[in-house]
């Protein structure tokens, strides 16, 4: 069986077009392997992960892939990739709705359970709200906004021996008040 002459034999121009794409292939290959530590360097800086920066110049390659017979013959190929890199980074960077801010701090830090610091907080709110009124404010005002009795008598209008029978008596319920002593066994 004869084969027809369609320049397999001969070296024809298939065989060229052959030739030159797996000379093509081979040039990018090389290419690829003399820069890519110093892309992945660039792309890291521009990016500031090492995933987005990966993704980054590979994406830069395979576009600079899909070009490279013209690429290749031009004066400066190492331009025209990181001009690639530089231009994707900056699309990446305008399509992301969240900003990220570089920094040298993580975001996130160990916090402490302060669970139990709210149940004594909502218990204490509790108790004071079964207070009747005027002793509640005097005991707001003398134990949590650390005011002179004096000052109280003032605000409230009050002598100072009213106020101290309020707050003597306010604190006295507050001791008494069941869900405090829960919270004190504990």
């Amino acid at each position: 069986m004869t084969l027809p002459d369609a320049g397999w034999r001969s070296g024809g121009p298939m065989m060229d077009a052959v030739d030159s794409a797996e000379a093509a292939d081979d040039d990018f290959r090389a290419f690829v392997g003399a820069r890519w530590r110093r892309m992945l360097r660039t792309a890291y800086l521009l990016t500031g992960s090492p995933h987005d920066a990966e993704d980054l110049v590979q994406t830069a390659l395979a576009r600079t892939y899909s070009r490279w017979g013209r690429v290749r013959r031009a004066d400066d190929p190492d331009a025209y990739v990181w001009r690639v890199m530089i231009n994707l980074n900056v699309d990446r960077l305008r399509r992301r709705s969240v900003r990220e801010w570089l920094t040298d701090r993580l975001p996130e830090r160990l916090a402490v359970d302060r669970s139990d610091q709210v149940a004594t907080r909502g218990a204490l709110l509790d108790a004071l709200g079964r207070l009747p009124a005027r002793q509640r404010a005097v005991v707001v005002l003398r134990y949590v906004e650390d005011r002179s009795e004096t000052e109280v008598a003032a605000m409230l209008g009050i002598g100072v021996g009213t106020v101290r029978g309020y707050s003597s008596r306010g604190l006295a319920r507050l001791r008494d008040d069941g869900a405090l002593q829960d919270l004190r066994s504990t």
